[in-house]
């Protein structure tokens, strides 16, 4: 029954996701005087879960799957920044919601994992 626990993959896929994606925000914030340095960012955890799914999504139950998304994507363009008279485009500002994000997206997948574990222990009596 619990050979295959793929909220637990996909959490920890998420978790890790934050972790890069904070060190990008902060090597971006760590070369913001930096001349030409130009600001990276990584893409939004969904965009590359859906490149790498290989099955395709199932529905448990009727209109499963026919709802929208829910919000935007929240990702901001390092065009918006001003590049500096130097050449460098990091916008601390930026890199500061950016880091935010991080931390929710990291905050969320641990509750996700920590959710999981309580449903386990709940199925199996503890």
């Amino acid at each position: 029954m619990y050979q295959s626990l793929d909220m637990f993959q996909t959490s920890a896929a998420m978790a890790r996701h934050a972790g890069a994606r904070q060190a990008v925000v902060a090597s971006n914030m760590a070369n913001a005087d930096t001349p030409g340095y130009q600001a990276r960012a990584l893409p939004a955890f969904r965009e590359i879960y859906q490149s790498q799914q290989a099955g395709v999504m199932r529905a448990t139950r009727q209109g499963h799957l026919g709802g929208g998304m829910l919000g935007a994507s929240g990702r901001t363009d390092a065009a918006m920044a001003e590049p500096a008279p130097n050449g460098n485009a990091v916008s601390i500002e930026l890199e500061m919601v950016r880091g935010v994000e991080a931390q929710r997206e990291h905050s969320r997948a641990l509750a996700i994992y920590r959710h999981g574990l309580e449903v386990i222990r709940t199925s199996i009596g503890r």
